[in-house]
């Protein structure tokens, strides 16, 4: 397995991504939406395996406890030493809602508030309820931890959190935040640090297609 690479991207750069799950059986990657998403999950319980959390080879002149994000393959990887990567499965921004850049972790929480963006209330009836804020809990649209994006001092509004919905992991589906399943995102929060830097990778800069 192959290879990533840490590239200069400059200030956040919107973009879309498109979804693909890799078929074992076939070893092809084929497309995947919400629907199969949907019953895969309602069969199996679980995301498919690729979108599980692994440890895999991971070449990188990145630092270990830096994040790198590949939309295109809906993976994020947390650089480990000796040439090696924990990979958790994620979901994306839907189309519209991508972006690329390299950001940090500015803070942490733990079962945060969920309060929506003054865009998404004014786009979303079902934001409106929530305008001031949505307590923690096992219905949160953030999960159980959140990573707060920041570039340089200032707050990106995006983040890197759980979510109710696991079926929607290996999805684009988001507003531009980064979804992982509960246990994973409590995972990733107990080993990434305030300030961790966050790669997040430009569509089409994913150097390896296959697992």
């Amino acid at each position: 397995m192959l290879m990533a690479a840490a590239i200069g991207l400059g200030p956040l750069v919107a973009l879309a991504a498109q979804t693909q799950i890799f078929d074992p059986q076939t070893r092809t990657w084929v497309d995947y939406d919400a629907k199969k998403a949907r019953q895969y999950y309602a069969r199996n319980k679980q995301v498919p395996d690729a979108f599980r959390r692994q440890v895999v080879p991971f070449r990188t002149a990145e630092e270990p406890g830096t994040i790198i994000i590949d939309g295109n393959q809906h993976f994020l990887y947390l650089v480990q030493p000796g040439g090696q990567a924990i990979r958790y499965g994620i979901g994306v921004g839907r189309e519209g809602f991508g972006w690329a850049g390299i950001v940090r972790v500015g803070r942490t929480a733990e079962w945060p508030t969920w309060t929506p963006p003054a865009e998404m209330v004014a786009r979303d009836p079902n934001a409106v309820k929530w305008a001031n804020g949505m307590p923690g809990g096992p219905d949160n649209p953030l999960g159980a931890r959140a990573l707060y994006l920041y570039e340089g001092n200032n707050d990106t509004i995006y983040r890197i959190h759980g979510t109710p919905e696991s079926w929607s992991i290996g999805l684009d589906v988001s507003s531009g935040c980064i979804r992982m399943n509960n246990d994973d995102i409590i995972d990733l929060h107990s080993r990434v640090k305030i300030g961790a830097k966050v790669i997040v990778l430009m569509q089409g800069a994913a150097l390896y297609k296959g697992v």
